[in-house]
């Protein structure tokens, strides 16, 4: 399908670096376009937008996917397409970042300095006298926590440990990808109260869903030591703000540097809320958008499946075969009844993989002849596919 045209909706600026990665004799990119084959996106909000019959792909330009129906789209067999790590130098700059605001006091220290008045003489007699106020403590030697170790926290993590900070870990869906990349400083703690525990500093580098809302609460910043401080550059929900309030009104938590602003936190001095910037640098992205255009320009022409949050990895490398990608429910004899539909339209089959995630699952076919549209209705008439097209 070389010479196909497909019509990509953006609903937020994309950076060139990315769109550059969709050829314009193929591709018709654009903010303003009907029947789109697939839309791209950062922040942009798709919860109650009505989503074209067309749109057979969601690329986010970015890790976190909030901002989008997940579960709508993956009854309707469309996969949403994220950037993972693509993002993750900018973040795991920033968390360090948050860790020196906190352990000297910058913040504190920048707004006296800069309220600072009268002649050179008079401002250095008050920086002498008002300086003992923002005593802090160096990192070195301290431990840090590291609840997440993906792309992000693994990098946090080896940044700690060049620091000579000690460094424990916890998460119980590391990748054999992230372990190989960790430093072997690093220690494992045996569970989130662990974690919390015997860290001086705990990081968050978390998605948000059901099972990770509200993670650190009461109970778990109780078991934080008196003085600790805690960083959140996952999302605001991972975190039960009013509790994270009440543990720096009483003094338990030092610090609490977030990336997500609050009426709430405005009101605590020893909160820092920085505006949303954790992916917020050029590289960041132009990386996620590079990244996210490449995927779904994949499986648009091809029908590969790479980093998607729905449904599960399945890549074939492409030879002169007609392609047939499916999805469906992840129920008993799908495959079966597929392949018995092109059977009997006498289709020889060259190769085909088929893999599960959760409650979907994916299929990908080769084929030595065209699909009749007869037996194409057919295979979408089954119950249980959600989705499938020739490419």
């Amino acid at each position: 399908m070389a010479n196909a045209t497909f019509k990509i909706l953006t609903y937020n600026n994309i950076s060139q670096a990315g769109l550059k990665k969709l050829p314009s004799d193929q591709f018709h990119v654009s903010s303003d376009c009907a029947d789109p084959d697939a839309i791209l996106l950062r922040s942009f909000d798709l919860h109650g937008v009505a989503i074209p019959p067309t749109v057979k792909a969601v690329g986010r330009a970015g890790a976190g996917v909030n901002n989008i129906p997940v579960a709508e789209y993956s009854d309707l067999g469309i996969p949403v397409f994220n950037a993972p790590g693509a993002n993750s130098n900018a973040v795991a700059e920033l968390a360090i970042g948050g860790m020196l605001l906190a352990a000297r006091n910058i913040c504190a220290g920048w707004d006296f300095a800069r309220g600072l008045e009268g002649d050179d003489e008079s401002i250095h007699h008050q920086v002498e006298k008002g300086k003992k106020r923002f005593v802090g403590f160096e990192l070195a030697g301290k431990t840090l926590g590291v609840l997440g170790l993906g792309a992000i926290g693994v990098k946090v993590a080896n940044a700690a440990a060049a620091l000579g900070m000690k460094v424990v870990g916890f998460d119980p869906s590391m990748t054999v990808e992230a372990a190989w990349q960790l430093s072997s400083s690093a220690a494992r703690a045996a569970s989130v109260d662990d974690l919390v525990s015997r860290a001086d500093i705990l990081t968050l580098h978390i998605p948000l869903n059901n099972h990770t809302r509200d993670t650190i609460n009461a109970a778990r910043l109780a078991l934080m030591k008196k003085g600790a401080t805690l960083l959140n550059f996952s999302r605001a929900g991972v975190v039960n703000e009013a509790d994270v309030c009440a543990a720096l009104e009483s003094g338990h938590l030092h610090t609490y540097i977030c990336d997500f602003p609050s009426n709430a936190l405005a009101g605590q001095p020893r909160a820092i809320a920085l505006p949303h910037i954790g992916a917020s640098t050029e590289e960041a992205e132009e990386n996620c958008s590079v990244m996210v255009a490449e995927q779904v320009r994949d499986f648009l022409e091809n029908g590969n499946i790479r980093h998607s949050v729905n449904f599960p990895d399945v890549i074939l490398p492409r030879g002169e075969s007609v392609r047939l990608g499916i999805a469906n429910r992840n129920v008993p004899n799908m495959v079966g009844q597929i392949t018995v539909a092109l059977a009997e339209a006498n289709l020889n089959i060259i190769d085909l993989l088929n893999k599960s995630r959760g409650d979907y699952a994916y299929t990908l076919i080769d084929l030595e002849s065209p699909v009749p549209a007869e037996t194409l209705e057919r295979i979408r008439a089954i119950e249980g596919v959600l989705s499938a097209r020739v490419t």
